[in-house]
């Protein structure tokens, strides 16, 4: 459990850091000033989302042999941290959007749901579960990794990002796929 919990919470987190749901957990968190149906919103759209991606990889890999499976996985992952380097942006309008009928978690559910759409860490859950082959312990390490990378900015607000300096963030989101991609390419 801990060998997939682990590397899938980590690689998730490294991916959050500057991501643009991080930077949509900034906005709703300006904008509503309501943090637990924030919270309650990303973790139902991230298990949601992550499930069914961790499935997908999961299911993809049922199809593969292992030798194309482990090339596939290799190139995914270094592609990943290839694309770890080039810098997110969310559009600033987003960030005034009205509540509207759906309410503060509403809201927050259907962005977050919308934005993990091909995003990086939706695709790096694909992988996960592609890797790992376990759709359940790699979704509860993936939302437990976008958990651990949105809530402080929800709290913390402006100030993560001042703090945080974003290369230096996604560099080291880069490394760590990086050495999923030798890791994998390896057999381990």
């Amino acid at each position: 459990m801990l060998e997939i919990l682990s590397p899938s919470t980590f690689a998730v987190v490294a991916a959050e850091i500057g991501d643009k749901t991080q930077l949509l957990a900034l906005c709703l968190a300006a904008r509503f000033h309501r943090p637990v149906p924030i919270i309650l919103g990303i973790l139902a759209a991230t298990v949601l989302n992550h499930g069914l991606a961790s499935l997908l990889g999961a299911s993809i890999a049922e199809w593969l042999t292992p030798n194309v499976l482990r090339w596939v996985l290799t190139a995914s992952f270094a592609a990943m941290a290839v694309w770890m380097l080039i810098p997110d942006e969310i559009d600033e309008a987003s960030c005034d959007r009205t509540v509207g009928r759906f309410g503060v978690f509403g809201t927050t559910f259907v962005l977050f749901f919308l934005a993990e759409m091909g995003d990086k860490t939706q695709l790096a859950t694909v992988a996960l579960g592609a890797h790992f082959q376990d759709a359940f312990w790699v979704t509860v390490g993936t939302t437990l990794g976008m958990l651990i990378a949105d809530v402080p900015a929800i709290f913390i607000g402006n100030k993560l990002s001042e703090k945080l300096k974003p290369a230096v963030m996604r560099r080291i989101a880069a490394v760590v796929f990086a050495a999923f991609a030798v890791l994998t390419y390896l057999g381990m």
